[in-house]
């Protein structure tokens, strides 16, 4: 097939692929890295026009345009893998410099000192670059986990592998890219392999808003949508899975049952928004005093439970006073009111056998005893520890 029939298809696919891609952002706009993706196919389909209408364009006019399009096209795509691991963008200046840096040379091999070769060569390595480092950003993460990011990953690590032999691989002609009659010189292999690519790239890039969809689903169906903590049922099932492991293991597991004391009356002070902004303080003033291995999750209302797995009654007593000296010492500052909060949290540990409708009984047994005592305290009905009872005033 000639290689500017080839130009034609890419361009109908392309305005196909980035219609798709616009119309599943402009429906999923929360899909990170999706509108990048889509604008930079959007320059694939510009770029292809610019090529289409060589010779009816001033040269120096057609080398910066055809130059810019085609590094929009890896920018864009290294910007959309980005921003879906949730990276940071790249510094504006450095884009821009890269882009004018590129401009300017190829510039220079157009009109300065005439050297198509080299001219390709500079685009190629530039670009080659660009599709590696977006496959190096999105090869995260398990593969049985995430298909979807290994599969762009390999289509962009070939692709960018590709763009970086071909000036090695394949001539553009004396003249350029072009012939008299504005005919695509280049070896029809390199067109129709940056169809194949781009085209595994778009098939991977639905798949990653997919892949994301999904994840949100199961973040819904598994988080509290206030605090996103675990909900009850996600916390139970994490407790069930820590009591086998630890069973297996000869490990106890710790529990922590906690109720923000007095919370009725924050609620009518500041009203429920006010308790809600309260509710989402404590969560994060939890968790900042726990390991990333410790679960947290919303049992119900002000009801909160903390899940030490591999945890000794000792050591979780030390983690509960500590996250209720964090509770008590940091207030919440809203609207120029102060809220003060303290918690009564019960500490169980696993016995043999145990289930975790049983530790959770126990644990607020003694989150009541630790309430009837005074409030803001740490209590365990458990066997005698070290640190049986942890007692301030409330």
């Amino acid at each position: 097939m000639h290689s500017h029939t080839l130009l034609i298809m890419a361009t109908i696919l392309l305005c196909i692929v980035t219609t798709v891609i616009a119309v599943m952002w402009y429906f999923n706009r929360r899909i990170p890295g999706l509108g990048n993706w889509g604008l930079s196919y959007l320059s694939g389909f510009a770029l292809c026009l610019v090529l289409l209408s060589h010779g009816r364009l001033p040269e120096p006019v057609f080398v910066a345009a055809s130059q810019t399009l085609t590094f929009l096209v890896a920018y864009l795509n290294l910007a959309g893998a980005r921003a879906y691991v949730g990276r940071t963008p790249l510094p504006r200046h450095r884009v821009g410099g890269a882009l004018a840096g590129l401009v300017a040379l190829s510039l220079y091999f157009t009109i300065g000192h005439a050297h198509p070769a080299a001219r390709f060569a500079l685009l190629s390595l530039v670009s080659g670059i660009l599709f590696l480092f977006s496959a190096r950003t999105l090869a995260t993460g398990s593969i049985g986990r995430y298909p979807a990011r290994y599969l762009f990953a390999l289509a962009s690590s070939t692709h960018g592998l590709f763009l970086l032999v071909r000036p090695v691989l394949f001539s553009p002609g004396s003249t350029g890219l072009f012939d008299a009659t504005s005919t695509l010189t280049v070896s029809q292999f390199v067109v129709l392999e940056s169809i194949v690519a781009l085209m595994l790239m778009a098939f991977g890039a639905l798949m990653l808003a997919n892949e994301h969809s999904a994840a949100e689903l199961r973040r819904l169906a598994e988080r509290d949508p206030l605090t996103d903590v675990f909900n009850r049922r996600s916390f139970m099932n994490l407790f069930d899975k820590a009591l086998s492991q630890g069973a297996r293991n000869g490990q106890s597991v710790a529990v922590l049952l906690i109720d923000l004391d007095h919370f009725k009356a924050i609620n009518d002070s500041v009203g429920h928004k006010g308790g809600d902004a309260a509710l989402r303080h404590f969560v994060r003033t939890a968790v900042s005093t726990l390991r990333n291995e410790d679960v947290i999750g919303r049992l119900g209302g002000e009801e909160f439970a903390i899940l030490l797995a591999g945890t000794g009654l000792d050591d979780a007593l030390a983690t509960a006073e500590r996250v209720r000296a964090a509770i008590e010492e940091n207030r919440l500052q809203r609207a120029g009111a102060t809220i003060a909060l303290t918690a009564s949290i019960g500490v169980v540990s696993s016995r043999r056998n145990d289930s975790a409708d049983a530790m959770l009984d126990r644990a607020d047994q003694a989150m009541y005893a630790a309430k009837h005592s005074g409030r803001n305290r740490v209590e365990t009905l458990d066997a005698e520890p070290a640190l049986r009872l942890i007692e301030h005033a409330a």
